[in-house]
């Protein structure tokens, strides 16, 4: 790769900065440790770069499950919990599933918490026709019975699976209840289950300012019908950034059928926001500067490159994958669903959101070795595109960090691999409808109701642990503003030609080549950040 890949990082050097997560590369800055998938890179930058790092983690609060009670008992804009309860209601518990948060956070996990307190008070209350639905949305694969059990614990999977505690089924023919449209139009199809009971508690993980709100019954737990209508290009492409719901056509257009649902259904909202410590202690030098690495933590930068490199892919998924993230509670808010997730988003915004001074001409993006649809398995090319345009893409607040028509780098080997199991729908997306065009348009209005009705792949969504057939094309939508916006994508590291091609971008083979692209492309005196993900990190743009 560069002239010091392989090399020990150098020692505290001092550093030009803007502000505390805001640094300029300057002669005496050390290497960047970059992700670039499973893989670790030590790399020179550019003098001048910036660096943009993620805010460290905000203490977790003490008694995860004192604030959980105290959001239950004082609810925004709602009664109480136990003021709503009555010995023989039907309830029903909504769980967002294994897509967050990323990586999958230390047991007992948060919802786990929950669901034990909201149990206790659902029993204390005499309401026991209580069921608990992993709100998959129309397009989620099932969660494994594994994947479940840690999730809930083994106490509650052994009293209420597989009867009372599973995954929705968006292609039950029965299982759906129209509740009306807006007056756009747009369908509000939701699960029978969830309408006709009493009410509906929904337990939500906010990892990033999109999710939770009204999503998190408009998304988790309607149908394709109803997805379809918000999970399309032109909805994307009218989105300036997802991560800010007041500009985001997306968080409208959910609003407007959230509107329905509650004109239909009662709905007591739960949301939690976590704090960002993806790294436990061993691994926490992954989301600080490296001009401030102390001297144990160079060895162990260089001994976990060097062991990676040593590695083969599989076994470096099955490492990470493995570790747990020690994610703590940060905030916690129960009732309605507007106040309780602009609270939340509040919340979450202060633990990401970085004060940024102006866009640059070529933006770097690591693409670490995970998605909200690959835990426990394989980031495949559709997944890799999604991550850096529909995800990374939008982490910003104000204005993308890269300016209209410029370069982005992505770092990542780009391996042409599938799970068979997970994305049987993506290779055929990929491998048959790609080399025919890349135009979103095109493909929904050709091919999207070929793979929603496929008869294989229908079977494998509800018999087995796939991905919706229509997920693939989702996934290539949600990338549709960053297509639009971008100028030259360009893949540094590719382990091949093919993947690239494919998906329309173009090849290096190291960072140092893509550079000396990009500047080929808009100017020799091009600006250039390096958004150092992960953790989460998003550019508060001025």
């Amino acid at each position: 790769m560069t002239k010091r890949e392989g090399k020990p990082l150098r020692g505290p050097v001092p550093r030009h900065k803007e502000d505390d997560q805001v640094v300029y590369i300057d002669e005496n800055s050390a290497p960047r440790i970059i992700f670039s998938g499973t893989d670790l890179l030590c790399e020179d930058l550019p003098i001048g770069t910036r660096v943009i790092y993620a805010k460290p983690p905000i203490e977790g609060l003490a008694n995860p499950g004192a604030a959980i009670r105290y959001a239950l008992n004082h609810p925004l804009e709602s009664e109480p919990l136990y003021a709503q309860l009555s010995p023989g209601m039907r309830v029903t518990i909504a769980v967002d599933d294994i897509s967050l948060p990323l990586p999958p956070m230390t047991t007992p996990d948060i919802r786990q918490t929950m669901l034990e307190i909201l149990l206790e008070i659902l029993d204390a209350n005499g309401v026991d026709d209580v069921h608990i639905i992993i709100a998959l949305g129309s397009a989620h694969r099932r969660m494994t019975p594994a994947e479940m059990k840690r999730m809930a614990g083994k106490k509650i999977y052994d009293a209420f699976y597989p009867d009372r505690y599973y995954n929705l089924d968006a292609e039950d023919p029965e299982g759906f209840v129209p509740l009306g449209k807006t007056a756009h139009g747009e369908p509000v199809n939701i699960n029978r289950r969830c309408v006709e009971s009493d009410l509906v508690i929904y337990l939500n993980v906010t990892l990033v300012p999109m999710d939770g709100g009204h999503k998190s019954v408009a998304v988790g737990l309607c149908d394709y019908e109803s997805v379809r209508v918000h999970h399309e290009p032109d909805t994307i492409a009218a989105c300036n950034s997802l991560m800010d719901p007041p500009r985001s056509m997306l968080a409208t257009k959910l609003a407007r059928m959230g509107a329905i649902v509650d004109q239909h259904m009662n709905v007591f909202h739960i949301e939690t926001a976590l704090n960002n410590r993806m790294f436990s202690s061993p691994l926490a030098f992954l989301g600080r500067n490296e001009d401030e690495f102390s001297e144990f933590d160079r060895v162990k930068a260089d001994t976990l490159r060097l062991a990676l490199s040593k590695m083969p892919e599989v076994a470096k998924r099955k490492m990470f994958n493995a570790i747990p993230a020690p994610y703590q509670l940060i905030a916690c808010y129960a009732g309605k669903a507007d106040p309780v997730h602009d609270r939340i988003v509040a919340k979450l915004n202060d633990q990401y959101l970085v004060k940024v001074k102006g866009q640059s001409d070529i933006v770097i993006f690591p693409i670490p070795y995970i998605s909200p649809y690959n835990v426990n398995s394989i980031l495949n090319p559709i997944l890799l595109q999604v991550m850096a345009l529909g995800y990374f893409h939008h982490f910003y607040r104000g204005q993308p960090v890269l300016r209209k028509g410029g370069a982005l780098i992505l770092c990542h080997p780009c391996h042409d691999e599938f799970d068979h199991e997970y994305h049987p729908s993506y290779i055929e997306f990929f491998h048959r409808l790609l080399p025919e065009t890349r135009d979103s348009h095109q493909l929904r209005a050709k091919y999207e109701e070929e793979f929603a009705r496929n008869p294989s792949y229908v079977e494998m969504y509800r018999r087995g642990h796939a991905y919706h057939g229509t997920h693939p094309f989702f996934m290539w939508y949600w990338g549709e503003a960053g297509r639009q916006h971008v100028g030259k994508i360009i893949a540094a590291g590719a382990k091949n030609a093919h993947v690239p091609a494919m998906l329309g971008w173009d090849r290096a083979e190291s960072l140092t080549e893509a550079i000396a692209m990009a500047r080929s492309f808009v100017g020799p005196s091009a600006s250039m950040t390096l958004m150092k993900w992960p953790p989460i990190v998003m550019a508060d743009v001025e």
